[in-house]
This record gives structure tokens, sequence and C-alpha cells, in this order.
């Protein structure tokens, strides 16, 4: 019976089919999958790919004037109520979901690609380069990435906590379309939040599986092959399963906590055994290129030189971070009630941004160390295969195989706190917004993420992951840029009408 009435969902049902068939092309034809997502790409970076870095930065300037507005006291919930979750707690969540095993992958890999591989228009000398690589890994994973998680989630969290409206994409639209978010707009808008989710999640979890495999066969010498990659897949979706089953308040808290202390252990250990006074060098240094050209980084796309880069890199990323806002938006709204307008955004701005910002400065620093001072030539091997980069820095250090085991103990705990979550959120919003959703609907979308993954990887590996993710991307940009709208008209609406 309760399968029976899952598939009466419509939102789920559209969804579902849409997505499984993709999946289905990609098993009986991968290169037709991988010509599919090429051409798609193609367009859609052709054409809009300006689009995604002026909407990003308006998303950041949105957030920082809301956070110092009159609004900033403004509580996502009613006025009275506590926050849920301990600032350590809600930061280590917040921080699990929302990037946690991309950093472990790009957190070496991205600074040395970047310094072998720079635009053309970048001075052909290491320091130049070397420089230009940190300051686009902090600008990267900096404070548009967690801007975009923020307007999303700051929007869902008013108006489920404060307008006491279902935890929908769909419920943030109800300035524009009123009671319409309960039809067919409303379910559309839904279907396109279920899609862009499942492709981001998906290329996540492709990525951590690849590196996971990497790192075994550094350490015991099973072969790095899609074949293990996908063997790995199936058997984490089975432990991110059972932490949903156990629930959030325990299983993704737990674990959440668990894997920030385990990464803090690893970031201190290497700033120890490291180049310790190099690692504070880069981290000042950057963040102070980061801060004083951050307006220019936000507006350049290198249309005269440099452009297929930007399209690579930049673009690449804010269309990811927008594919896995959905679900990171819903999840840190649901862990963020009680906590005020201002409180969260500057929260959720500012300590991840600076976390993220430490964590390149010591693994991408050490990494670029090596190369330029040690005369350690790693730059060429991490490149060629991204996957193995943060290995084989591992293998210049004491420790090295205890090093790589932690690091692949963290990859598998991030796969699972980014699974679990996603599965969560894809339930609550194939459900009407029941914040407990049914197991066996969490059971089929962390299965649906899960094959997915593994049928991008089989049609075109890592670039079919991040094509895929753009193309995603691309309609719910749109969708965002109208909840901010909304976000103001309802404060608004609230300012001036006391019996709302």
């Amino acid at each position: 019976m309760d399968v029976i009435n899952m598939f009466k969902n419509i939102v789920f049902r559209t969804s579902l089919f849409i997505i499984l068939l993709i999946a289905a092309i990609g098993i009986y034809n991968p290169i037709l999958l991988e010509e599919i997502s090429t051409t798609i790409y193609t367009y859609i970076i052709e054409w809009f790919g300006w689009t995604y870095q002026l909407i990003v930065f308006l998303f950041l300037i949105f957030c920082i004037g809301l956070a110092f507005s009159k609004y900033g006291n403004v509580k996502l919930g009613k006025d009275h109520e506590k926050a849920q979750y301990s600032y350590f707690a809600w930061l280590s969540m917040l921080f699990a979901a929302g990037m946690g095993i991309g950093l472990i992958f790009w957190g070496v890999a991205e600074p040395l690609s970047h310094f072998m591989n720079p635009p053309d228009h970048i001075p052909n000398t290491s320091g130049d380069a070397a420089a230009f690589a940190m300051r686009y890994s902090f600008f990267h994973w900096g404070l548009q990435a967690w801007a975009i998680y923020i307007v999303m989630s700051l929007s869902l969290a008013y108006f489920t906590f404060r307008r006491d409206m279902p935890p929908l994409i769909s419920s943030t639209f109800y300035p524009l379309l009123g009671d319409k978010i309960y039809g067919y707009p409303g379910h559309l808008i839904n279907v396109l939040a279920i899609f862009a989710t499942v492709f981001g999640v998906a290329t996540s979890l492709g990525l951590g599986a690849l590196q996971i495999n990497s790192g075994l066969s550094m350490l015991y010498g099973i072969p790095d092959s899609i074949q293990f990659t996908i063997i790995i897949i199936g058997v984490l979706t089975i432990l991110f399963l059972i932490s949903g089953v156990i629930g959030l308040d325990k299983g993704m808290q737990i674990i959440s906590k668990f894997n920030m202390l385990l990464a803090l252990l690893l970031l201190l250990f290497i700033v120890i055994i490291g180049p310790t006074t190099y690692i504070f060098n880069v981290f000042i240094s950057t963040l102070g290129e980061y801060t004083n050209r951050l307006l220019e980084m936000s507006l350049q796309t290198f249309p005269f030189q440099g452009y297929d880069w930007t399209q690579a890199w930049t673009m690449f990323y804010w269309a990811w971070w927008i594919a896995w806002s959905p679900f990171v938006g819903l999840f840190i709204a649901r862990i963020s009630r009680g906590r005020t307008i201002k409180e969260f955004i500057l929260g959720a701005l500012f300590v991840p941004t600076l976390i993220t910002f430490i964590w390149f400065s010591v693994f991408g620093g050490t990494a670029l160390n090596l190369e330029l001072n040690k005369g350690i030539a790693i730059a060429n091997a991490a490149t060629n295969e991204a996957s193995t980069a943060l290995f084989i820095m591992f293998q210049q250090f004491p420790f090295s195989e205890i090093l790589s085991i932690i690091a692949v103990i963290l990859l598998v705990l991030f796969f699972i706190t980014s699974a679990d979550a996603a599965t969560f959120v894809l339930g609550i919003m194939s459900s009407n917004g029941d914040m407990h959703p049914r197991p066996i609907k969490k059971l089929v979308w962390g299965l649906t993420q899960s094959i997915l993954a593994a049928v991008l990887l089989i049609s075109g590996g890592l670039v079919a992951l991040q094509q895929m993710s753009i193309a995603a991307a691309l309609p719910f940009s749109l969708i965002m840029v109208l909840m901010c709208y909304n976000l103001l008209v309802a404060l608004y609406e609230e300012k001036n009408n006391p019996y709302l």
C-alpha cells in the first residue's frame, strides 16, 4: 500500500521517470548519453555561461545586504524559538553536507591543476602561476559558493518555519504565485529542484568513489578501474541507507561531528609535519589577494584570452553549487530553525569559507611547496589523474599510509553524510513537504542517486559528471533569482503587516 500511495505523488512520479529514463539511456548506450551531455553542455556554456558568473555575484551581494538590513533580526521560526543545535553541531552538519567530499577531492588537485594549466594570459612564471592557482581555489570554494546555499536555505527556512508552509521549493514562490504553488506551477518547480539535486549529488558521489578507489589502489593494490569504483558505490550505498534509517538526529549528527574532528586532526597533522611557516604565508597572502580582487574575479570571464579555462572551472563550479543548492538548502534550513537571519547568514557565509581557505592553504600550499621548493615533481602526476593527487602528496611525508587511510575514512564518511542528507531531502521534496518521508521513498532515492552516479561514470567518467551538473543547474538558476525577489516581498509584507 505504501508503494502504491508513493507513486500517486505527481512530483515523485514525474521526476523519477525522467531520471531513470536518462539512466536507462546510459546503461543501454553509454556513448549516446555522453554525446547528449556534451551537446547540451556546449550549448549552455556558449550561450549562458556568463549568466552563472553574474547571478552568483548578485547572490553574494543579496546575502550581505540582507544580513545588515532591517530584516536581519527576523527569526527563522517563531519569535520565542531557540536554535535546535549547538554551533559546533550546526556547523559540522552544514559543512559535511555542503562540501565535504569536494574538499577532500580538490584540496590538492585543484591548486596543482591551475598551477600546471593556468589561462593563457597568466605570466609564464612558477610564482605567478602558483599565486593564481591558490587565489582561484579560494574563489571557487569561497563566499560565492556559500551565498548560493544561503539564498536557497534562507528562503526555505523563512517560508517553512516563519510562515508555516510546506518545506518545498515551491513554497518560496507564494508571493509570486499564490495558491498556484499547490498546482502544476508548483509541481514543475519541485520537479526541477529534484532533477538538479539528483545530478548535483551524483557528481559528488562519483568524485568521492573515484578518489576512494585511487586511495585503496595506492594502499592495497586494488585495481583503479571503473568496475571497482562502481563496487565501492554499491557498498557505500548500503552504508548511507543504514545511516538514513537511524535518522538525522542520531546518524547524521554523530557522523558529521566525528567527520569534522577527523578532518581537523588531519589538517593539524599536515600543518605540524609540513612546511608550517610556508602554509601560513600562503594563507595570508592568498587571503589578501582574494579580498583585493574579489570584484574583479566575480565579473571576469576572460573573453579575450582564457575563456576555455573559465568554462572548464569557474562556470562548472557555479553550476555545481547551484545544482547542489536544493538539497543542501533544504537540509541547512532543516537544521537552522530558531536562528535570526543575520546570525544565519554570517555564520553560514564566513565560518565555512574560512575553514575552506585554511584547508586549501594547508593541502594546496603544501603540494605547491613540494613542487616549487623541494624539487619533488608531483604536479604532473597529480593533474593527470586528479583523484590520486592527495595520496601522491601523502607519499612525501612520514606515516603516509596512516594519512591515506584517514583520508579514505573521511571520504567514506563524507560520502555517507552527503548521500544521507540528499536522500532525506529528496524524500521531503517528493512527499509534499513531509518532514518525515517514508523509508521506502528514501530507499528509492538512495538507489537512484547511486545508479545515476555509476551510469555517468560508465558513459564518460568525470567529464560526464561535470557536464550533466551544468545542464541540470541552468533552469534552476532562474528559479533562485526569483526566490530572492519572493523573500524580499515576504519580509516587506511581514514588517508592514504584524498579523502575518
